[in-house]
């Protein structure tokens, strides 16, 4: 069985996150992902402390196994977001976009492992000096948000800049993906898009089906412009927005045609106005399953690879 340092870090069979996704990474996925042997994460970018303390309850009830949240640093209700997590003393609290130093200290009192997302060796440096316990090294090959540099690039660098465990994360979906990681430098991985297809995930049929039946050049990047490019499949909207980019229609317009359609593709399924964000490794997503067979199977993968590998190099 394939067991790192990160297992014994978060207290998990399997070094293997599931991603945070923004609506779309629940309760029932994140326990299903952690009683799996991984690490399953809620999401709380709807930055509504009602509903993300709901959603922790359920996942509570769902596992006796550790899950995290993962946090918008950006968005709205952070300090009482933060003081939520610190509460209910849930094992990890990921973080993306921004820095997550201010809460560090109030989490780790409360036993919680920090490990924010970082898209490049000088994040992980300073996430390292603010007290994180480890690090996910994000490449542009995910879907969602994105930063500019490939994981194959990215890891390795980030793996030489700091003393903390990096896990790999974009463009992984398998065991040569995982195993890859691991001979990159990685303790584990971060997968977000193949859990897209697990029967415990809740997104519209519409979007599920988006997902199995993409291929290896289905996804498209957006809002490069703006700043804050992200990683979707190739639909209507997302084809018409990438040419709105290189017109004169003025920012703020731009970015308000992107409100809501997150919500419209994972609740509604809409075609036309729905983002439905996937990573490039979408093409390798080509079937339904449950967590768990997602896990073993990847892992199962990863061994035979791992083992076989004197065969490839004489």
């Amino acid at each position: 069985m394939i067991h790192t340092n990160l297992c014994d870090i978060v207290g998990i069979k399997y070094p293997i996150f599931q991603g945070g996704m923004a609506h779309i990474s629940d309760a029932v996925l994140a326990a299903a992902v952690s009683n799996a042997g991984g690490l399953g994460i809620v999401s709380a970018a709807s930055g509504n402390v009602e509903k993300i303390e709901e959603q922790i309850d359920l996942a509570f009830s769902l596992t006796d196994k550790p899950f995290g949240v993962n946090v918008m640093l950006m968005g709205e209700n952070i300090d009482e977001i933060a003081a939520l997590l610190a509460r209910k003393k849930v094992a990890v609290v990921t973080t993306g976009a921004g820095s997550a130093g201010k809460y560090i200290p109030m989490w780790k009192e409360s036993g919680i492992k920090v490990i924010p997302v970082v898209p490049s060796a000088a994040f992980a440096k300073l996430a390292e000096r603010a007290g994180a316990d480890a690090v996910i090294a994000e490449g542009g090959e995910s879907g969602g948000h994105v930063g500019e540099m490939t994981t194959m690039a990215l890891v390795p660098q980030v793996c030489d800049a700091v003393s903390i465990p990096v896990i790999a994360a974009g463009g992984i979906a398998d065991g040569r993906g995982v195993a890859a990681s691991l001979m990159l430098g990685a303790c584990g991985v971060q997968i977000g898009t193949r859990f897209l297809a697990a029967l415990e995930c809740g997104i519209s049929r519409t979007y599920k089906e988006k997902v199995l039946t993409a291929n290896d050049t289905a996804t498209v990047v957006t809002g490069r412009r703006l700043g804050h490019p992200v990683r979707s499949i190739k639909t209507a909207f997302s084809r018409n927005y990438a040419k709105l980019e290189y017109t004169d229609i003025p920012n703020d317009e731009l970015e308000a045609l992107a409100v809501g359609t997150l919500r419209a593709a994972v609740v509604d399924g809409d075609e036309k106005k729905g983002c439905f964000l996937a990573g490039q490794i979408s093409g390798l997503v080509n079937k339904e399953q449950s967590a768990k067979e997602i896990i073993e199977e990847i892992f199962c993968e990863t061994e035979t690879i791992l083992n076989g590998a004197k065969q490839w190099v004489k």
